[in-house]
Formats: C-alpha cells, sequence, structure tokens
C-alpha cells in the first residue's frame, strides 16, 4: 500500500486543462447526451454582442447553464423569459475556458407541451430526412393567378379576410372554396378531403384548374393547430399538384405543414398577399412600359423618317425617263423572278404541280397588276415632274438657232429666228427687239 499523499503507479498529476478535457470527452461519448429534452423555469436571461442567448433553467433542487447560438435563434419563433417555465432541447457539453458543463439548445417550446414537442420534432426529421422539406422542390407562384383555391373553414374570419385582401389586391382572381375543418379529431382528414377536392376541381366552361391554393386557420395553441402538424396533412402538402400557400395561426406560430408548402405565410391575410399582385403596382408597371413603348417608337421610326426624306430629296433631283427606266427594269426583274420561282417549284416537288399550275396565273396576275400600278404611279410622277405639264397652263419652251433653250433674251440679236414650243405644236418665230425685264 502506497503511503498517504504519496501517487500510485497509476496515478499522475493532472493539469486543470487536462482534466476537463477529459470530462469533455466524457460526456460527449455519452449518447443520451448528444440529444435530451430538459424541462425548468427560466432563469436569468441575457444576449451577448454576438447575438447568442445566455439563460438558465432551474428546478427546486438544481440549476443548468443553458444557450442558443445565434443561428438557432433565428429559426426559433420562441424566445426565453424570465420565470417562464420552458422544455429545451440540445446537447450537453463542457465550455473549456470557464470549466461548467451546460446545454447548447437548438429548440425551445413552452412547458405543458413537453410530449407534442417531442412528436412534432420526431416527425419533422423524419419528413425531412425523406426530403418533403428540402428548399429544391419549391415551386414558384404564378405572377397572375386567375383561379385561386382555398381551403379553410367556412367559420371564423379568416375566409373573410383572405377574400377581402385578394379582392383588393388583385379583382380579377377567382376564388374556389374547399371548406374543412381546421380543429379537432377529424380535422386532418377533412384537411386531405379540402386538398384533393381542389387538386381534382376543374372550371365547367374553360376546363382550367386551380392556379395556386391558400391552406389557412387562425391562431391557437400547440394543441389547436395540431390538425397542421399530422402526417398525412404535411403529405398532402408536399404532394399538391400545383403550388401551395400555408399560413397558419399567428407569425410565431411555426406547423410542419408550412415547412412543406412551396411558400409558407406568417398569417391568413399575409398568405393573401403573397398569392396576387398589388392592382396599383402593375399598373404602375404598365405606365411605365407604355412610356418606354412610346420613346421606343419615337427612336425607330426616326430613322425611316429621316431616310424617307433623303429619298424625297433624290427623287426631286432624277430625271423622270431614269425613274420610268428603273421601274420597268425592276417590274421585269420581278416578272423573271416569279417565272424562276414558280418552275423551280414545279420541278422540286411533283406532288404540288397542280396547286402551283392553279395558284401560278394568280400569282403572276397579282405581280403584273402590282407592276401596273407601279408603273401608273411612275407615269403619273413622271406627267407631274415632266416639263410639258407646265406648257399646259400656258408657258412655252424658246430654242435659238442652235437648238439650245433660250433663257436670257440679251444672248439673242434682233433677227434670230426662234423655235417656240407650246402644249401643242411649234411656232417659228424672229426676233424683234430686246428688252430688259425686271426680275
Amino acid at each position: 500500500m502506497a503511503a498517504p499523499g504519496a501517487l500510485g503507479r497509476e496515478s499522475r498529476i493532472r493539469s486543470v486543462g487536462e482534466l476537463t478535457r477529459v470530462i469533455k470527452e466524457a460526456l460527449r461519448g455519452d449518447p443520451k447526451l448528444r440529444n435530451v429534452w430538459v424541462e425548468g423555469e427560466v432563469g436569468q436571461v441575457s444576449i451577448s454582442a454576438a447575438g447568442h442567448c445566455y439563460f438558465t433553467l432551474k428546478d427546486e433542487r438544481a440549476q443548468l447553464r443553458c444557450m442558443i447560438f445565434r443561428d438557432d435563434r433565428m429559426t426559433i419563433p420562441f424566445e426565453p423569459q424570465t420565470g417562464l417555465r420552458i422544455v429545451a432541447r440540445g446537447r450537453i457539453d463542457v465550455f473549456e475556458p470557464q470549466g461548467h458543463y451546460q446545454l447548447y439548445a437548438d429548440s425551445i417550446q413552452p412547458a405543458g407541451f413537453g410530449d407534442l414537442a417531442l412528436r412534432f420534432e420526431a416527425l419533422k426529421a423524419k419528413l425531412g430526412a425523406e426530403g418533403l422539406f428540402d428548399t429544391a422542390h419549391k415551386r414558384p407562384l404564378p405572377a397572375w393567378p386567375r383561379i385561386v383555391g382555398v381551403a379553410t373553414s367556412i367559420h371564423g374570419a379568416v375566409l373573410h379576410d383572405v377574400c377581402k385582401v385578394l379582392g383588393r389586391r388583385w379583382p380579377l382572381t377567382r376564388v374556389v372554396l374547399a371548406a374543412c375543418q381546421v380543429q379537432g379529431p377529424a380535422a386532418p382528414a377533412s384537411i386531405v378531403s379540402a386538398l384533393r377536392r381542389l387538386a381534382r376541381w376543374t372550371d365547367p366552361e374553360s376546363g382550367r384548374r386551380v392556379d395556386l391554393v391558400i391552406l389557412a386557420r387562425g391562431g391557437g395553441s400547440l394543441e389547436d393547430l395540431w390538425s397542421f402538424n399530422e402526417e398525412q396533412v404535411v403529405r398532402a402538402v408536399a404532394g399538391f399538384p400545383t403550388p401551395i400557400i400555408v399560413g397558419v395561426g399567428h407569425e410565431t406560430d411555426v406547423t410542419l405543414a408550412e415547412f412543406a408548402a412551396d411558400v409558407r405565410a406568417a398569417t391568413p391575410s399575409v398568405a393573401a398577399e403573397l398569392a396576387v399582385p398589388a392592382m396599383t403596382e402593375q399598373a404602375a408597371t404598365v405606365q411605365a412600359l407604355l412610356r418606354r413603348l412610346g420613346d421606343e417608337m419615337r427612336r425607330t421610326l426616326a430613322g425611316p423618317k429621316q431616310a424617307l426624306e433623303a429619298e424625297r430629296r433624290a427623287l426631286e433631283s432624277f430625271r423622270p425617263a431614269a425613274v420610268l427606266a428603273g421601274e420597268r427594269e425592276r417590274i421585269g426583274l420581278l416578272l423573271d423572278r416569279a417565272t424562276r420561282a414558280a418552275v423551280t417549284r414545279a420541278i422540286s416537288d411533283r406532288a404540288r404541280l397542280d396547286r402551283a399550275h392553279d395558284r401560278l396565273p394568280l400569282l403572276v396576275g397579282g405581280r403584273l397588276a402590282r407592276a401596273r400600278t407601279g408603273l401608273g404611279m411612275s407615269a403619273g410622277a413622271l406627267a407631274t415632274l415632266s416639263p410639258f405639264a407646265t406648257l399646259d397652263r400656258g408657258y412655252a419652251i424658246v430654242r435659238g438657232p442652235d437648238g439650245a433653250i433660250v433663257r436670257d433674251a440679251s444672248t439673242q440679236p434682233p433677227g434670230a429666228p426662234l423655235r417656240v414650243r407650246l402644249a401643242r405644236g411649234e411656232l417659228d418665230a424672229r426676233v424683234e427687239r430686246v428688252r430688259d425685264s425686271d426680275r
């Protein structure tokens, strides 16, 4: 036997840190301490600058240090308050710098519903493992739903609030109601039945289905809202064929049906807000688009308008005979192209020969008609631009002995022979006297 105070062969002096680490590893190695539920009264509560929550749980015999990390606090719809009895879930671990053990909580519930809280977390873990809550499965809501299905009770204010919001924001929306119980033993089956009716519903005239569905009920206790945590309801929401919004209770209430929905709404009224666009916002968007369209049209037309003006100026400088010749050449090219197209079409596809034979005269006739129209317009333009049109108004064209047009009287001496072209016929004349004219 070793002398009192002496160290045995298997004993050694440990540092405080080493011993704390041994205790920490022992606690971590116990699976019963990795996921524990504990109930007690909340003692002092403090929030650190980093956003972590520190508090104590106590009963008549002991107290337990607890903390909630900031990220976990963001997902917990309930804050611990001094004097309240709560049920907390988490893991036991050692905080080495201070040498004490504590509960690292990731979920808390008001006391009195411990069994329901355990059922909630167990079913949440089960369905989450199946992927029912994955964000990858969430579908976007339609931008302008025409038919909205609503599954809720016909009693209470929820239905009235939802319809009021839908009518105010988007009056074009049609509401299809599937009444159901939202509380009590029969509520889960009633909710599932209502969702199935909405999934099968079609408009008798158009055959159109609902564009999206709102599942809603008002606030209540955890027991009152429990129907929306039942597995059959959660699976019905997750498997609904069209996008679905679930708004149950108040903002702090959380149900598994909301996790399974495409969109979770804090309240039934918020669900209606999310379901349809705001008419005023859409009107403002349309006005902005109209202004942009007007600006774009003006910019688009500015170029062709300038080009048309340039063509007009160029046309004024063209000789009518050249314009007419160009039009004749273009008509000839069109006729050649039409003929080649008809022949090529007939050779490449024998099956269309009969139809081509019937259509060819119409095609050629149409093109000839358009060509004649163009020719007539060009002839009209030629007639308008022709100097001979001026002769009809009483003017004349005077040519000197060399055949050149006389524009200045002083260039022709007395006795010079002249040829005067009138609208109809010509005159031979001779210069008798030259006079200056005031311009």
